[in-house]
């Protein structure tokens, strides 16, 4: 039986050509660590360096019967990953232009949102409007000035409770009024 650990690179390269998997298995001991710590060294990522690690590999054993190796088989595979390390850099350069050119402009979404919630804004403004007297005068107390209830019913002369019933009254009317997404943003908003 063969001591592969014994085996020049030369060597390995001839039993990997006839497919022999422990000569294969041996190269990949010999030689993984030092290729993943290469790859690394460009990448700067850890599980990109694994991948090119494993494709430079897989491609070492796929091509064992027509690789040619002259007599560095160390040069030959930091050639390898180096190969690997520049097609994942221009890979990635192609998926960045790809990325910035599907991405919308931020400032046309910031643009669009703000529109949105100012038409929101306006459409909720008009049905506070369309409350009764009394029932916006408590809202608008407790939601734009931010008043507590006691302070409300001290300013207006009336009981807690009333104000209270007020603002519930409020929230269930503009609720109806304006559906559930338009409340929750009122709740948060206002």
């Amino acid at each position: 039986m063969t001591d592969y650990k014994q085996c020049t690179d030369i060597e390995l390269l001839d039993q990997l050509r006839s497919g022999d998997r422990l000569a294969y298995a041996e190269i990949y001991h010999r030689y993984k660590f030092i290729l993943h710590q290469h790859a690394w060294n460009k990448v700067r990522n850890k599980e990109e360096a694994q991948d090119i690690l494993q494709e430079v590999f897989t491609n070492l054993w796929l091509k064992r019967e027509t690789i040619h190796v002259s007599s560095n088989l160390s040069g030959y595979l930091y050639s390898a990953v180096r190969n690997r390390v520049l097609d994942y850099f221009a890979h990635s350069e192609v998926k960045l232009k790809y990325i910035n050119n599907v991405k919308p402009d931020l400032s046309e979404v910031a643009t669009d949102h703000r529109v949105r919630e100012n038409q929101l804004r306006a459409i909720i403004e008009k049905e506070i409007a369309e409350l009764p007297p009394r029932m916006r005068e408590v809202f608008e107390m407790s939601r734009k000035q931010h008043m507590t209830h006691k302070e409300i019913a001290e300013a207006l002369g009336t009981s807690e409770e009333t104000v209270k019933k007020q603002v519930s009254g409020a929230l269930k009317v503009l609720r109806v009024k304006l559906g559930l997404f338009v409340y929750i943003f009122l709740l948060i908003h206002f």
